[in-house]
């Protein structure tokens, strides 16, 4: 390794004279240090770095993308404005942004790279987990920015900057900025990685900054970084950007690439074969894999992102094809349908900040008086008339739902003959318990109901679809408007994240009743499940307005339904 040297560099002065530490200089022909800046492909799929401490998610990710480095960038944890001065420096340089990490108390040498250790007041080493990765890389030359601890980088070139715009140009040779507009994760994200046609010494040799200047490295190929506004992250941000990775930067706060339009963008235009998430935040992800394939299928619905409820209302029309009797969905054809649906929304818009869509729940199996040839009193419509409600429904911007009414046979069964339908990203699927009967049990004599055991297990294989096909979540709907529609209700599984669950409302009457109704179907429901309400055109007494729906339905409603 060089020998131990310090320079310093300062907003008045440019890059200081060397100054040489006594004890540290060699006679010996120091070995030569390999400039060229090495990349590693990551390997396929998602690597997610989401370790609490942001030094060791730094770490990380200088050991997935790079082999070996002539010099890193160092800043110190916490000092904000240090790191986006230091991670702007590392882009420009092409090499790695590392963190330092508090010196064991009662040190007493200044250890070197190669033993990676710093004394205990014991005696026995202590890992240092930022020397061995400096190690690791060869590095000669640290840069180090703001209030870095320079004793323990042992016989390394140290260039010392304060944490000030000019002070680490003159140190580095890098064009870095203090203006506000350039100290945001954003705008790390948004620099250029160094051309490896050239250098990034723009002087000659002799006049350099470092020694070597660091030769920039191929690009990283086929590759993505999700990473967030955090300043904590800005490391890792920085070292992938300085080997050529684009990354697409998401509110710490919600780091959720399925809420976010520019991430959903960037990772369908980028369509790599390795996706890397860069933060703590992305932890919360249930399962990071899915999430990016399905936003990288670029699929959103209107308003932007792939998450269903929270930002969108929801507003569809009932019934089956060419069936006026089950609802005004099939009063029409198809065309007709999809302009009614769009003018039934339309009054929603005004009266709510969330982006209403228009949509259709179609009676895909329908309740029979007769047990028909399969003896289970439902008639199950061939796919090829529901599709073209759903071809038409996506072109126009709307979601779909397929209303199951199973009779004496069970929801998965019947779910299993529209997977085809289902593989649509437009498309979310209904059960109405009101028509789950029992074997000795007819139509509107009894009313029907579904054990929380038979909805898990349509949405156990509703899930494996849409992670298999790496579909947007789902919308799965359980109609109900008698608790004893849905036993053991409480074990309704609400865990899969392909899945956005919702009950709906749908009983019939005087607003009183229907109100009474609500209220009693929200008491015990699971935690995080959407709402939905019918309004009945001649069954309601009356029918409430879009005005009233939305001001007298509390809490506020995620979809309604028009019968």
């Amino acid at each position: 390794m060089l020998s131990r040297v310090f320079r310093t560099a300062f907003t008045s002065v440019a890059v200081l004279g060397v100054v040489v530490l006594a004890g540290c200089t060699t006679t010996a022909a120091e070995p030569e240090v390999d400039a060229a800046v090495v990349t590693i492909q990551p390997a396929e799929g998602t690597t997610s770095v989401i370790d609490a401490d942001a030094a060791t998610r730094a770490i990380e990710t200088s050991r997935l993308l790079v082999e070996s480095a002539p010099a890193v960038v160092v800043a110190e944890p916490g000092e904000d404005d240090a790191i986006l001065l230091a991670a702007q420096a590392a882009v420009g340089l092409g090499v790695p942004l590392l963190l330092d990490e508090p010196a064991s108390s009662g040190a007493s040498a200044s250890p070197t790279v190669e033993s990676t250790d710093t004394a205990t007041p014991t005696g026995t080493p202590a890992p240092s987990p930022l020397l061995d990765e400096i190690d690791r890389l060869g590095a000669a030359t640290v840069v180090a920015v703001g209030d870095v601890d320079g004793d323990r980088f042992g016989d390394l070139d140290m260039v010392a900057s304060a944490a000030d715009a000019a002070a680490v140009r003159d140190a580095t040779g890098v064009d870095v900025s203090d203006d506000a507009e350039r100290l945001t994760a954003s705008a790390i994200a948004d620099l250029p990685a160094p051309e490896p046609s050239a250098s990034t010494a723009s002087a000659s040799a002799s006049a350099a900054p470092l020694d070597p200047m660091p030769e920039p490295a191929q690009p990283v190929e086929s590759t993505i970084a999700l990473s967030t506004d955090a300043a904590g992250d800005a490391a890792s941000l920085a070292t992938a950007r300085a080997v050529g990775v684009p990354v697409a930067v998401l509110p710490a706060d919600d780091a959720d690439p399925l809420r976010s339009s520019a991430a959903i963008t960037a990772l369908h235009d980028a369509a790599a074969h390795s996706t890397l998430l860069l933060g703590e935040a992305f932890g919360e992800l249930p399962d990071p894999d899915y999430s990016v394939r399905a936003a990288a299928t670029g699929v959103e619905l209107p308003g932007g992102g792939q998450h269903l409820f929270a930002d969108r209302l929801f507003v569809a029309l009932y019934g089956a094809p060419d069936a006026p009797v089950l609802g005004v969905l099939g009063e029409q054809d198809v065309t007709a349908t999809i302009e009614r649906a769009k003018k039934t929304a339309a009054p929603y818009d005004g009266l709510t900040d969330r982006t209403v869509v228009p949509t259709l729940e179609v009676i895909a199996t329908v309740a029979a008086g007769a047990a028909g040839g399969d003896g289970n009193f439902s008639n199950e419509l061939p796919s090829d008339r529901l599709e073209p409600y759903i071809d038409a429904a996506a072109e126009a911007g709307m979601y779909v739902v397929l209303d199951l009414q199973p009779g004496r046979t069970d929801f998965l069964t019947q779910a299993k003959l529209y997977e085809k339908l289902l593989a649509k990203p437009n498309v979310g699927l209904a059960l109405d318990p009101e028509w789950r009967l029992e074997p000795d049990q007819v139509h509107l004599r009894q009313i029907g109901s579904v054990s929380a055991d038979e909805i898990n297990s349509v949405s156990d294989w509703l899930a494996d679809l849409v992670n298999r096909e790496s579909l947007p979540p789902k919308m799965l709907v359980l109609h109900q408007f008698r608790l004893d529609m849905i036993e053991n209700r409480q074990d309704v599984d609400m865990s899969h994240p392909e899945l956005e669950l919702l009950i709906h409302a749908d009983g019939q009457g005087s607003q009183p009743d229907k109100q009474a109704t609500w209220r009693a179907l929200h008491g015990g429901a699971p935690e995080g499940m959407a709402w939905g309400w019918k309004n009945f055109y001649d069954e309601d007494t009356p029918m409430l307005s879009p005005e009233q729906t939305m001001r007298e339905v509390t809490p506020e409603v995620d979809l309604v339904t028009y019968q």
